[in-house]
C-alpha cells in the first residue's frame, strides 16, 4: 500500500508518474492519523550538518523488459567519500521519489551524508526507484500502474529487475559491490514488504532489509511470510521492522497484527532482527524519525559477514531438532559437463547417477566421492532405481530396462517413463511421460495400467513400509497418496500433501521425491526441498543447493543419513539427522504426531 503523510500528498510527483498517472499520487485510504497520540520529530541526523560533505543525487529513467514496456524514474545518490573504481556498498529504496526529497520527511541523502561521514555505515551508493507504469496507448486510454504487481508479489521478478536491469545500468557509471553482505534494500508499506521479498528470494544478492509499516497482509500473498519463515531453513538476513498501533485494518488484514506476526516468526527462527513500535497510523511520521537509527542498526558491524540463524534456543524447530545438522551445508561432489538424469541409492550407500547426453551411468562412492563408470550405453537416461535383487533399473527413451555390469540391457517394457520405483516384491511402478498413467511392470497378472487420468507425474515415491505410493506433478501444489496393494493395485487416492508455492505463474515443482525412515516425504520444488510429515503437512523447507531446484533426490551413505540431490550438471549431498530406507528393505515408520 502507499504510505501517506502530508508531504506525500503535496509532493511533486516524479516525471514518469506526473506524465502518465494524471496526478495519481496516493491511494484514497482513511488511516486515522488524526487519532495518533505521539509526534515523532526528525533528529539532527536528518538535517545537513556543518563540516559534513554532501553527496550528489542524479535523476534518471529506465524502460524495463522484466516488467515489459514499463517506464520509471530513479535517483542515484553518490556520497562525497565515493572513489571511482572502488566498489561501494549499495542500498535500494522503493518509492524512491519520496526518499530523496530535501524537504520531505525521509531526507535519505542527508541521513546518508551524516552517517557515512561518521563511519556509522559504509560508503554507500543509494538507488531510489519508483514503481513502473505502462504508458497508455493514447490520451483517451488509461495507463497500467505496476506498483502492487511489482511490490506485493512474492516471486523473484522484482529481484530480477533489480539484478538484471537497474543495478547493471547504475553500474555502468559507478562501481557497485557484488558482496551481498554490503547490499541492503528498504521501503515503506508495500515497498517494505517488497524489500523483504527481494532478500528472501535472493539472499545471494541482498542481506539487509529495512521495512517501515510493511504490507505483510493479503494483498498478493505476503501474509504467508510468517509461516514460511518458521518452516524455511534460515538465511543470512538482518531485518528491521517498524509499525504503529494505528496502522491500517482493511479488507486484506491488519498491518499491526501482520507485523507482529512477522516479528514473532523472525524471533522463532532466530533471525537477527528488531521490531520498533509506535502509535502512528499508515504514514511516514514514525519511520522517518527512526531512519537514522534504523540505518545504524542495519549496518552495524558491516565489515563482518552476516551468518544464518541457528534457531532460537529452546524452540522446537523441525529443521534443527529433527532434520538438519545446522553445521552441515550442501557439498558439490560431482560436476559433469552435461545435465544429469536419474538418481538412486544402492544397497551399499553409494549413489548411481545418469548422464543422458553421454549415455553413461556413474557410481559415486559415498566414502571418498570416487567416480566409476557403470554403463556407457544408457543414452537419454531419465530415471534410475535399484531393485530389491540389486538390479539397476533405468528409464531410457521408449523403454524401461535392467542394466547389469555388462551385456545388453534387458528390456522390461516398451514405455516412455519419467519416473520409476521398485517394490520389495519385485514389481516396478513407472509413470508414463508424458501422460497421466502409472503402469505396473512385472506384477501378478502381467504389465498393466494401475492409475490413469491423473496429472502428468514427474516423480514417484514409496512410503518406508511400501504400503503407500506418492505421486508428484510439477504443475500442481498437491502430492497424491495412494494405497498400494500386494498385487500392485492402487486405491483410495487423495491429494494428501499440500506444498507451499510461490505466487508467480511458474509450476511449483514436485520434480523429485524421497522418504526417510520416519515416513517424512522430501519433495524438490522451486521454493526448496519441502519436508512433509506423515499427516501431509509441510514442516520444513530445506534450501536448494546453490539455489538450484533439484531434479533428483536420494538417501545414501552407510547409515543412509546423507541426502543426495542432482541439479543441472551437479550432484550435491548434505548430512542430515534423519536416515533413509535401503532398496528392498521396507520398514514400518513410527506412529505420527497428529
Amino acid at each position: 500500500m502507499q504510505a501517506l503523510d502530508d508531504s506525500t500528498v503535496s509532493a511533486r510527483r516524479p516525471r514518469v508518474w506526473r506524465r502518465l498517472a494524471g496526478g495519481l499520487g496516493v491511494l484514497p485510504l482513511v488511516v486515522g492519523a488524526a487519532a495518533a497520540q505521539t509526534d515523532y520529530p526528525l533528529t539532527a541526523d536528518s538535517r545537513p550538518q556543518a563540516g559534513v560533505p554532501a553527496g550528489t543525487v542524479e535523476e534518471r529513467s529506465l524502460t524495463s523488459a522484466v516488467f515489459p514496456g514499463t517506464v520509471r524514474d530513479y535517483w542515484v545518490y553518490v556520497p562525497a567519500a565515493y572513489r571511482a573504481g572502488t566498489p561501494a556498498a549499495v542500498m535500494v529504496f522503493q518509492d524512491g521519489a519520496g526518499y530523496v526529497r530535501e524537504d520531505g520527511r525521509w531526507r535519505a541523502p542527508v541521513v546518508f551524508d551524516n552517517l557515512i561521514h561518521r563511519g556509522e555505515m559504509p560508503v554507500t551508493i543509494g538507488v531510489f526507484v519508483d514503481p513502473g507504469v505502462l504508458p497508455a496507448a493514447g490520451d483517451d486510454r488509461q495507463a497500467r500502474f505496476n506498483r502492487s504487481f511489482e511490490y506485493d508479489s512474492l516471486g523473484d521478478r522484482y529481484a530480477r529487475f533489480l539484478l538484471e536491469e537497474l543495478l547493471p545500468e547504475v553500474g555502468r557509471t559507478w562501481s557497485l559491490t557484488a558482496n551481498p553482505d554490503l547490499r541492503a534494500i528498504g521501503g515503506s508499506s508495500s515497498g517494505g514488504s517488497c524489500a523483504f521479498t527481494v532478500a528472501w528470494n535472493r539472499p545471494d544478492a541482498f542481506r539487509r532489509v529495512l521495512s517501515f509499516i510493511g504490507s505483510f497482509t493479503g494483498l498478493r500473498g505476503a501474509e504467508a511470510y510468517p509461516t514460511l519463515i518458521r518452516k524455511t531453513e534460515p538465511q543470512p538476513l538482518r531485518v528491521y521492522l517498524q509499525d504503529g498501533s494505528r496502522d491500517l485494518d482493511i479488507y486484506s488484514g491488519s498491518w499491526w497484527l501482520a507485523n507482529q506476526a512477522m516479528a514473532s516468526a523472525l524471533a522463532y527462527a532466530g533471525y537477527d532482527h528488531v521490531f520498533v513500535t509506535g502509535d502512528q497510523g499508515h504514514n511516514n511520521v514514525h519511520g522517518s524519525a527512526l531512519l537514522p537509527d534504523a540505518l545504524r542498526w542495519l549496518w552495524r558491524d558491516w565489515e563482518s559477514p552476516l551468518a544464518p540463524s541457528r534457531g532460537r534456543p529452546g524452540a522446537e524447530r523441525h529443521w534443527v531438532t529433527e532434520i538438519l545438522d545446522p553445521g552441515r551445508g550442501w557439498e558439490a561432489i560431482y560436476r559433469g559437463g552435461e545435465p544429469l538424469g536419474g538418481l538412486a541409492g544402492d544397497a551399499a550407500g553409494d549413489v548411481l547417477v545418469g548422464e543422458p547426453d553421454r549415455g553413461r551411468v556413474l557410481r559415486i562412492a559415498h566414502a571418498d566421492g570416487r567416480v566409476a563408470e557403470v554403463r556407457r550405453d544408457a543414452w537419454g537416461v531419465r530415471a534410475l532405481a535399484v531393485a530389491a535383487d540389486g538390479r539397476l533399473l533405468a528409464a531410457l527413451p521408449g523403454r524401461v530396462v535392467a542394466l547389469g555390469a555388462e551385456g545388453e540391457p534387458t528390456v522390461l517394457a516398451v514405455l516412455e517413463a519419467g519416473s520409476l520405483v521398485a517394490t520389495a516384491e519385485g514389481p516396478i511402478l513407472a509413470a508414463e511421460a508424458p501422460g497421466g498413467r502409472i503402469r505396473l511392470l512385472g506384477g501378478p497378472g502381467g504389465d498393466r495400467v494401475v492409475l490413469e487420468g491423473a496429472e502428468p507425474a514427474s516423480a514417484l515415491g514409496l512410503s518406508p513400509d511400501q504400503s503407500l505410493l506418492t505421486v508428484a506433478a510439477p504443475s500442481t501444489r498437491w502430492v497424491w497418496s495412494h494405497r498400494l496393494a500386494a498385487d500392485g493395485t492402487l486405491a483410495h487416492g487423495e491429494p494428501f500433501y499440500r506444498l507451499e508455492t510461490r505466487d508467480d505463474p511458474s509450476a511449483p515443482g514436485g520434480a523429485a521425491l524421497t522418504v526417510d525412515a520416519e515416513g517424512w516425504l522430501y519433495v524438490a520444488t522451486r521454493l526448496g526441498i519441502q519436508v512433509c510429515d506423515q499427516p501431509g503437512r509441510v514442516a520444513a523447507i530445506l534450501a536448494n543447493p546453490e539455489g538450484r531446484p533439484p531434479s533428483g533426490l536420494a538417501f545414501g551413505g552407510p547409515g543412509r543419513d546423507t541426502l543426495y540431490a542432482t541439479a543441472g550438471e551437479t550432484l550435491y549431498r548434505r548430512k542430515l539427522r534423519r536416515r533413509g530406507v535401503g532398496p528392498g528393505r521396507p520398514e514400518k515408520p513410527p506412529r505420527p504426531r497428529l
